[in-house]
């Protein structure tokens, strides 16, 4: 048997191996999609609270990883005032939410200057992102329409950009920064993006076509940003993923990323073209 022969069993073992943890992935995604549907269906209070309980959950991983210790009670207390300030929103409106996340920071702050900053960081962006999204689904059909837009373009990216990536690899995005993305990755992700949320854009609305082409396009390009900006963190903080909540997904933070700044988007396009008590509106109807 000739050398190439007796090795040729390694490379399709590995490609297995590879692709081992796929069936994982999808369980896990399915469920977290279901909940998201569930959650923009019935929206009010049940949205409040899965989005609130959603950060919450993602700030105990960033707390975890700034301190790079267990959890003290203070940090449970944070934890806590991140989760009720979307329940807050409901019935006090953007005071109670700023409210909570205020006596948040206060708490953090006790806690010594060593991390304030990395943890004032983490609790005012999971603030503004529970804010924002509860900005978004608001309570009309419109806020249905917009999260299953939103949801479509950044779910299609990420799935994209993962299977492509690992079927044709190739040369590496930011090695620096996050070693298993590469360039067929990021442009398969951006391309089924796209794709799939202007067809979402064309079923949902009657809104021109190049506006939702547009914003697809800049959706897909900044939830890859965000997911670049998570890994930037954690290789700051030497660790390989947030958590180990979401079977082959890693933690909330590592599923979560590639939303942020499409959230941000979607609330600063529709507030400034219909104000921020119809920012789902002000994004689909042009």
């Amino acid at each position: 048997m000739s050398a190439s022969q007796g090795n040729s069993p390694e490379p399709s073992s590995a490609a297995r191996r590879s692709w081992s943890d796929v069936g994982t992935r999808l369980a896990s995604a399915a469920v977290l999609v279901a909940l998201t549907v569930a959650a923009l269906y019935f929206g009010g209070y049940f949205f409040a609270a899965v989005v609130g309980a959603v950060y919450a959950g993602a700030y105990r991983e960033w707390e975890t990883m700034v301190s790079r210790a267990p959890l003290t009670p203070r940090g449970m207390v944070i934890i806590g005032l991140v989760g009720v300030s979307g329940l807050l929103y409901p019935v006090f409106g953007l005071a109670g939410l700023a409210a909570a996340i205020g006596v948040a920071l206060v708490v953090a702050a006790s806690m010594g200057r060593e991390d304030f900053l990395w943890r004032a960081a983490g609790i005012l962006l999971f603030g503004l992102l529970i804010l924002s999204l509860l900005l978004i689904r608001n309570t009309s059909t419109a806020g249905i329409l917009a999260g299953v837009y939103l949801g479509t373009v950044v779910w299609m990216t990420d799935s994209a950009a993962f299977f492509t990536g690992r079927q044709i690899g190739g040369e590496k995005l930011a090695p620096e920064i996050s070693p298993s993305k590469t360039w067929s990755g990021a442009l398969g992700g951006l391309a089924l993006g796209t794709g799939a949320g202007l067809i979402a854009w064309v079923v949902l609305t009657d809104s021109p076509i190049w506006i939702g082409l547009a914003l697809s396009c800049a959706i897909s390009i900044l939830g890859q940003a965000g997911d670049l900006t998570e890994s930037a963190i954690k290789r700051h903080f030497r660790i390989k993923d947030s958590g180990d909540l979401i079977p082959g997904h890693g933690g909330l933070m590592d599923r979560l990323d590639s939303l942020t700044f499409g959230v941000f988007v979607v609330v600063i396009v529709g507030a400034l073209h219909a104000g921020f008590g119809s920012v789902a509106e002000g994004l689909l109807y042009w």
